[in-house]
């Protein structure tokens, strides 16, 4: 019994000795950082930013490869002990036309006068090759949660790194463009999100 526990004390002090080991990092305000979105309006681009959003990362890339170590042909790897959270003021859209502005702000797009948040929260991400990772979590948006996966890759040094990626998001899914705009023939369904973001590792 006693070395049956004194295994698993040993066991708990290496998980927590990993979880130290994630940076905590957060956005760069300082840098450029782009959030963008691009719909396809009778199969032309219409796209988009959010002006305003924030970005915070606990995340150890090297231990997530560690834990991937040897499963590379299986897919993704086991989660690293790490968070993701995007905080996104909704409100800040700007598809550089002010009537187009005036009209996602309304109860059948955005609904701002309800809804002037949207978040994404990650605490399962896994490196799927050198360089690339999938943060997998809940986006809430428009009052609706659901699961998605964010793909990104990621590049640091001396304190600073860049987070890049892209995802395609079912607009339909969180109730975006209703009524007569529900049918998918003028604007199509999908929703194209990319992002590039400048982070700096908190003190």
């Amino acid at each position: 019994m006693r070395k049956t526990a004194f295994c698993l004390a040993g066991l708990l002090a290496a998980i927590g000795l990993t979880q130290a080991q994630a940076a905590e990092w957060k956005m760069d305000t300082a840098k450029d950082n782009r959030l963008e979105f691009i719909a396809s309006f009778e199969n032309r681009p219409a796209p988009g930013v959010f002006k305003d959003f924030d970005v915070r990362l606990r995340f150890d890339p090297e231990q997530a490869g560690a834990e991937q170590a040897g499963a590379e042909q299986a897919g993704a790897g086991q989660p690293s002990p790490g968070q993701l959270d995007v905080s996104v003021r909704v409100t800040s859209a700007d598809m550089a036309n002010a009537d187009i502005n005036q009209a996602i702000a309304g109860l059948e797009w955005f609904d701002f006068a309800r809804h002037q948040q949207a978040r994404f929260h990650a605490s399962d991400i896994r490196r799927v090759q050198a360089g690339r990772y999938l943060a997998r979590g809940t986006l809430t948006l428009k009052g609706v949660q659901k699961p998605v996966e964010l793909p990104f890759t990621w590049s640091a040094a001396s304190g600073a790194a860049t987070m890049e990626g892209e995802l395609i998001v079912k607009r339909a899914a969180f109730g975006i463009g209703t009524g007569e705009w529900a049918a998918t023939d003028v604007i199509a369904a999908d929703v194209k999100v990319k992002f590039r973001i400048q982070l700096r590792e908190a003190s």
